[in-house]
Parts: C-alpha cells; sequence; structure tokens
C-alpha cells in the first residue's frame, strides 16, 4: 500500500459506502498527545472541519492557557466549537452537547462524516454514547453560595452526597463540582444516578493518540505556555473577570495566577503546572480505557494509520 494519505475523493473517503448510517470521527488522547496537529491533517485530507471538545476551550479569551489552535492553525482548516462563552458564562454539559450535536449535523449533511478531536472525557462520552445530563437550569444564587464556600468544601460535599460524582471530578474543578450539587440540591438526587444513555444514529469511530514521550510533551507545554505568555494573558483576564473566576483556578492558569500575586516564581509555576497536567493525563488515560474503545495509532505515521482504519470503516 503507498505511504500517501488516502485523498478525499477516493472509494475509501465516499461517505456514502458502506452504510446508510452517518460517521462520526473521534480522535481523543490525554493532553499533550499530539491531537491537534493530526485533526487538521486529517481534516485537510477528508475535507471537514475540526469540531473541538475540550471543555476550556469552548471559551473565549483563554488562548494561551488552553493550547487553543492558533490563528494560522484555523486558517488551514475550519475549526467549530471554539469561543461559544465569556470565562464567566459557564456551559453545562446538556448544553454543550446541544452545540455539539448542531455541529455534526451540518457536517453529515454537507460530507456524510464529522470529526471530533478532544481530551474532554466526559464531554466525548456525552455526545458519541448519547448520555443524558439532567435538564436543571443553573441556579445563580446558589452558585454564589457555593463559591463562599469555597472549592474545598464544596468538592467535599460532593464526595459526601455523590461518591461517584465526586471520585470522577476533580478536586480542583470548581465548574463541574458546583453543577453536580446544583443537580443534587436541584432534584433531590445523586448527578451519578440521573445520566442516562440514548445512543445517536450514527457510527462511531475512535482513534486514540497514547505517545511514549507523553511527560516529556507536556513539560515542554508547559514551559512553552509560560514563555508564550501564559502569565500576562491571565492578567487580562483576571482584570476582567476577577480573580475568582473558577476557570482561573485549573491547571496552568491557577499556576500563573499565583506568579501575579507573588507566591511562586515562574520556574516553580512551570513545575507545578508540569506536574498537575502530568497528573490529569494519567486520569484521562484511566478514563479513555475505562469508557471508550478507540483504535490507537501507534508509530511513525498515525495519520496513515488513521486514514487507513477511516477506509475500513467506509468501505
Amino acid at each position: 500500500m503507498s505511504d500517501a494519505p488516502t485523498p478525499p475523493s477516493s472509494p475509501a473517503c465516499n461517505p456514502a459506502a458502506g452504510s446508510d448510517r452517518p460517521l462520526v470521527i473521534v480522535l481523543l488522547g490525554p493532553t499533550a498527545s499530539g491531537k491537534t496537529a493530526l485533526g487538521i491533517e486529517l481534516a485537510k485530507a477528508l475535507d471537514l472541519a475540526v469540531l473541538s471538545v475540550d471543555s476550556r476551550q469552548l471559551y473565549q479569551e483563554m488562548e494561551i492557557g488552553t493550547a487553543k489552535p492558533t490563528a494560522t492553525q484555523r486558517a488551514a482548516v475550519r475549526h467549530e466549537l471554539l469561543d461559544l462563552r465569556r470565562p464567566d458564562q459557564p456551559i453545562n454539559l446538556q448544553e454543550f452537547r446541544a452545540e455539539a450535536e448542531q455541529a455534526i449535523a451540518a457536517e453529515h449533511a454537507r460530507r456524510g462524516i464529522a470529526l471530533l478531536v478532544g481530551g474532554s472525557g466526559l464531554y466525548l462520552k456525552a455526545i458519541t454514547q448519547g448520555m443524558t445530563p439532567p435538564a436543571v437550569p443553573p441556579q445563580p444564587q446558589l452558585r454564589a453560595q457555593l463559591e463562599a464556600l469555597g472549592q474545598p468544601l464544596c468538592h467535599q460535599l460532593l464526595v459526601s452526597a455523590d461518591p461517584l460524582a465526586g471520585a470522577r471530578i476533580m478536586a480542583n474543578d470548581a465548574v463541574r463540582t458546583q453543577r453536580a450539587l446544583e443537580v443534587i440540591y436541584a432534584t433531590g438526587a445523586a448527578l451519578s444516578s440521573q445520566q442516562g444513555a440514548t445512543p445517536p444514529p450514527w457510527r462511531v469511530l475512535e482513534l486514540g493518540l497514547n505517545p511514549p514521550d507523553l511527560r516529556h510533551r507536556i513539560a515542554q507545554r508547559s514551559a512553552q505556555l509560560f514563555s508564550e505568555g501564559l502569565v500576562e494573558e491571565t492578567r487580562r483576564l483576571v482584570e476582567r473577570y476577577g480573580a475568582d473566576c473558577p476557570l482561573l483556578d485549573t491547571i496552568g492558569y491557577g499556576e500563573a495566577k499565583a506568579v501575579l500575586q507573588g507566591e511562586l516564581k515562574e520556574t516553580e509555576a512551570i513545575a507545578l503546572t508540569t506536574k498537575r497536567t502530568q497528573q490529569f493525563a494519567k486520569r484521562q488515560r484511566t478514563w479513555f480505557r475505562r469508557q471508550h474503545q478507540p483504535i490507537w495509532l501507534e508509530g511513525a505515521d498515525p495519520l496513515q494509520q488513521a486514514l487507513q482504519a477511516i477506509g475500513r470503516v467506509l468501505g
């Protein structure tokens, strides 16, 4: 077989082949595994948009700290599901799923295929496995009370009320912790007990990246974020949305905020960001092993492997 990627016009990439059901291709993997670059190459080869599934890249003005695709990358192929909300306007899982399904439907109407790229496992599961979160609207007064209690206490409350959700949601993830508690207080039942599933009417092909040098990649990525201006980006976000904005306690931004407050030197912030990111990547890998069944792309040419796997599905 030729080493050249299969062109979009070939039978292997004909959406009409094989099945009447449209296809959703999912490129997943832990942070810093190379999903953005490979996703763009796949989108080019298949004439698709990249539909981003990243729980932080969907917020505006958070460019550097989320490793959002650059202007050059976004000019190379169309990207969707980025910059949906301001950082002080959190989006819940149900709202994101609705946005994603609209984007998928548009791609299916255009090409019969949609390409999801991201590492946010819960969001991916909600989309591809039809997980249905409870329809509880945001409750600003309750959220204000929870913010006043502080994230450590809120997470302890969640662990006590819903151990399954408490184990799944990171201890420093204020947005998801508050959402889970919001559902519990609104419905009187645990979030984990209310998440049913209705499989969507698509075929799903999951492709995974998990490079052996991930720890080195993460260390490089962490240093790069700070060299590209993460501290200054955080300063602007703090000035606009306040230091208490929950998203500014997430990985990278929390460390940059500590630099601004004189609590950490930049070298210490980079080291802590690296450590937290590596811990997060470990949790991501565990999630993908337990919740998804991707074809893992290994070796020197993941693009060719991905195109071959897609070609087999499309027949």
